[in-house]
């Protein structure tokens, strides 16, 4: 679903919920709370997960990662290359963050569950990244305080520094309230079907997506050298970045087996 439709969406389920809604369209998904008093919560989460999709950015090339908050290869990946990558070429690429990997969930009385491969305190980390990507208003925003955080010994705990130096005017209760609430839930609720999704399944973390599609080569030079990649894929006039020097490739990560 494209924005305008997805837009348009909104506005005709809203509509059906004015007796409780008394914002304008334009705010409904400025908020957890306005989103449910208009009842366009699902429709905002959608529209919220496309954000980062740039306007005329066709050539644009895209990155999607399915990761793990303590899985310390996607740790790596994270780090060592597509954060790096991102910092040059973020003109060229857009990037998409799915903290779930390897999660199970149940639903019980009507409330989702997690088991993580890393124990609960990689649910609670995952929860904290998802909520910064939805709450942070896009890639630039979300993505050096969570690449901050893990880069940080203890990832969980690295939360309100980095989002001291990196997101000050984001209250740390804030994040909090959705990582402890229904938000948060339905976030990671979200991660988890768009995980399962994936074609085709994912069998490890990280999981690298590019232009939609998943392979052993693509997975493999990604690992390796992903500047070196997206400056080949962009087909749009090469920024200065892709024109010099290449990266010298690093040796593959190491994965979290599902």
């Amino acid at each position: 679903m494209n924005s305008a439709v997805l837009l348009v969406t909104l506005f005709f389920v809203g509509a059906s919920a004015q007796h409780k809604c008394q914002h304008p369209p334009s705010q409904w998904c400025t908020s957890w709370e306005i989103a449910k008093a208009c009842q366009v919560e699902e429709q905002c989460l959608d529209y919220n997960n496309r954000k980062d999709i740039k306007k005329n950015n066709e050539q644009n090339v895209n990155v999607e990662l399915y990761y793990e908050s303590l899985c310390g290869g996607c740790r790596n990946f994270l780090a060592l290359q597509l954060y790096p990558t991102f910092l040059m070429l973020h003109d060229i690429m857009n990037i998409t963050l799915v903290p779930y990997g390897n999660a199970q969930e149940k639903n019980v009385s009507g409330k989702w569950e997690y088991v993580c491969q890393h124990g609960p305190e990689e649910c609670y980390g995952n929860t904290i990244e998802a909520c910064l990507i939805h709450l942070l208003p896009d890639s630039t925003s979300y993505f050096p305080v969570i690449d901050c955080m893990e880069m940080s010994p203890n990832v969980t705990g690295a939360l309100e520094p980095c989002l001291q130096a990196h997101e000050p005017d984001l209250p740390v209760k804030t994040v909090l309230d959705c990582v402890n609430g229904d938000l948060g839930n339905k976030l990671m609720h979200a991660n988890a079907q768009r995980t399962q999704a994936l074609d085709p399944p994912h069998q490890y973390v990280p999981w690298i997506v590019i232009n939609g599609k998943h392979s052993d080569e693509l997975q493999t030079r990604a690992q390796a050298a992903l500047f070196n990649l997206v400056c080949e894929l962009y087909k749009g006039p090469k920024p200065d970045a892709c024109t010099g020097k290449d990266l010298t490739p690093l040796k593959r990560e190491s994965v979290c087996l599902n």
